[in-house]
């Protein structure tokens, strides 16, 4: 369906048509933007959910349309409208801000065309699933925070944070800050913006309700944002006016909140602008004291996400960002990503094409926070670490049937990658071991619930597999015959991790079972040796020396499979002494830095 965008008549059309049926005006917007759905409606104008007919692709974007319909409010209304495609043209590259991709009058009307953000706000995630925890506050406070810092290094204040205006991006779960109509450019030489009220009452620095905001006006919002989620009380009953005092606590209703996030959450709320904090970096010093780190980097991955249609075409291309570190020590290059804490359902569901019965039962676990190696292990990292001193077994100096340093070593069997870990522990002073089944699946499928976590089907475009096969409605592709360079194709999952799908097995720690009956539910491996005390040296020991199961678990597929064996879901096994021209590994960290 196109929508007339004539405010007089907005007649739907159906797809295809050029002109409205109804009074005759072009439906598209520089003759390459249509608009498909609304998707919001206010005083100043509408929302559209649009088309862009230039890309081959034919994304969508967002069509925000300048139509008040209080006349007296007419020139700030146009404004406030032309003052947020300005400030989108300054911030729309941070990767978690919108991008402005035209602002321009055309019949008579302003119109603004921006990023779509495929998600949902806040407000309506509080709604379908409840309060907020610490751990999705803090995970809100480092994302919002390292956004404001972005944006008032711009001189830019945004003035009106608040659930609505902060959207969990589906592609990626990162969050991304909307809606700048409100934003005002802060002069070099001015500590304060005097002007009229705007923001919404509720979540409103007191200086900013007076017309005069600042940088940390933003914080205050932030702040008051955070306790809204916590509790699902409106701001106004969390603050005991004629106390003159926030009483957030007495409203959590059982949700525990640490002494040093709540110590955090009162000085952003401080209704004294000069006792508040002053800055980001202020809270994010207190929210992540800075660790001292030898051998690590901390990195910011900026990145494309790639979603696939139906066919195996590409649907959609998003901006993706994610925080990890840089694991230097003797040169190893290893590239480490944050996975953050989380609950996933593991398996496949009954309706999957291509799914066995030791995918199921489907179930719920909850996975704690850890990092991974954004590639596969290369032949480069391998020969720096089997260089080290032997812990428990020697290993190969050079494995590997398909010859290329960037290329994913294969040809080790599940006893040499434990070793690897082992040497590369010793090295950093930093456990490094392999992912247990359950964090494996849970990072592959970045908050994705379809086969692949590049959607619905797969092609060798974006993964490296026997392409003469396909998976649903997908079209025959390519097939390589040999792996192929980490992260070549330049094709990551939300989360930044490369060839999730495909160029290799992976061995993961746990032992093979037949299905998920009885299965841990808590992200830990399932070793039949027991599941105590993962996460140290000397367990990664003694489970290298323990021969009471001989088949270790493989996820992802590799360079022959057809498509289904690469499935998020699909699992295989191989004998754990064993190696072989298609298996390699990729290697996690208990807690990100």
């Amino acid at each position: 369906m196109r929508h007339c965008l004539n405010p007089a008549c907005r007649q739907p059309n159906p797809d295809g048509h050029q002109f409205c049926q109804k009074c005759g005006k072009p439906l598209l917007l520089r003759g390459r933007y249509w608009a498909k759905a609304v998707i919001g409606q206010g005083g100043f104008g509408r929302t559209f959910l649009a088309v862009d007919e230039d890309k081959p692709s034919k994304p969508f974007c967002v069509i925000k349309q300048f139509s008040p319909q209080d006349p007296a409010t007419f020139t700030k209304a146009l404004e406030l409208f032309d003052q947020e495609a300005q400030q989108l043209e300054i911030l729309g590259q941070h990767p978690q801000i919108p991008e402005l991709f035209a602002h321009f009058v055309e019949h008579d009307q302003s119109y603004l065309v921006q990023e779509f953000i495929n998600g949902i706000t806040l407000t309506k995630e509080l709604a379908d699933h409840g309060v907020f925890s610490e751990q999705q506050i803090r995970a809100l406070l480092t994302d919002l925070l390292n956004i404001l810092e972005f944006v008032h290094s711009k001189n830019v204040i945004h003035r009106d944070i608040k659930p609505d205006n902060i959207i969990r991006r589906q592609a990626d779960q990162k969050l991304v800050l909307v809606d700048f109509g409100a934003a005002k450019v802060l002069q070099q030489v001015q500590r304060t913006v005097t002007g009229t009220q705007i923001g919404s009452a509720e979540y409103c620095a007191p200086e900013q309700g007076m017309g005069k905001a600042r940088f940390n006006s933003d914080l205050y919002s932030l702040g008051v944002t955070c306790l809204h989620l916590l509790t699902q009380v409106s701001p106004f009953d969390l603050y005991a006016v004629h106390d003159g005092e926030w009483v957030w606590r007495d409203y959590l209703n059982g949700n525990r909140v640490s002494n040093e996030l709540g110590k955090i959450l009162d000085r952003l709320v401080e209704g004294a602008s000069k006792k508040r904090y002053q800055s980001t970096a202020e809270v994010l010093a207190d929210l992540q004291p800075v660790q001292k780190q030898s051998s690590q980097n901390v990195q910011t991955y900026h990145y494309e996400i790639i979603t696939l249609n139906e066919r195996g075409g590409i649907a959609q291309r998003q901006k993706g960002q994610n925080q990890g570190y840089l694991e230097n020590t003797k040169g190893l290059n290893l590239e480490m990503v944050r996975i953050p804490e989380g609950e996933f359902m593991m398996g496949s569901p009954h309706n999957e094409a291509g799914r066995s019965d030791d995918e199921g039962p489907s179930h719920r676990v909850i996975v704690p926070e850890f990092a991974m190696s954004r590639t596969a292990i290369t032949q480069a990292q391998w020969q720096i670490v089997a260089q080290l001193p032997q812990v428990v077994r020697s290993l190969s100096a050079d494995p590997a049937y398909f010859k290329g340093k960037n290329n994913p070593v294969e040809q080790v069997s599940w006893k040499d990658s434990i070793e690897f870990c082992l040497r590369l522990s010793e090295a950093t002073g930093k456990l490094y071991r392999l992912p247990s089944e359950a964090e494996w699946e849970y990072a592959c499928r970045a908050g994705t619930t379809t086969p692949f976590h590049f959607g619905p089907t797969l092609s060798p475009q974006v993964a490296n597999y026997d392409g003469n096969y396909t998976y649903g409605q997908g079209k025959k592709g390519e097939y390589r015959k040999k792996t192929i360079p980490v992260g070549s194709l330049n094709a990551p999952n939300p989360w930044g991790l490369h060839e999730m799908h495909g160029n290799v097995w992976e061995w993961c720690l746990d032992d093979w079972h037949g299905s998920y009956q009885g299965a841990p539910k808590d992200g830990r491996a399932w070793i039949d040796s027991g599941n105590y005390s993962q996460n140290n040296k000397d367990w990664l020991k003694r489970l290298l020396n323990n021969k009471s199961t001989s088949s270790k678990l493989l996820r992802g597929g590799a360079w022959y499979p057809n498509p289904k064996h690469c499935r998020s879901a699909y699992r295989d096994s191989y004998p754990r002494d064993d190696g072989n021209l298609d298996i390699g590994f990729r290697v996690v960290a208990p807690r990100t830095p």
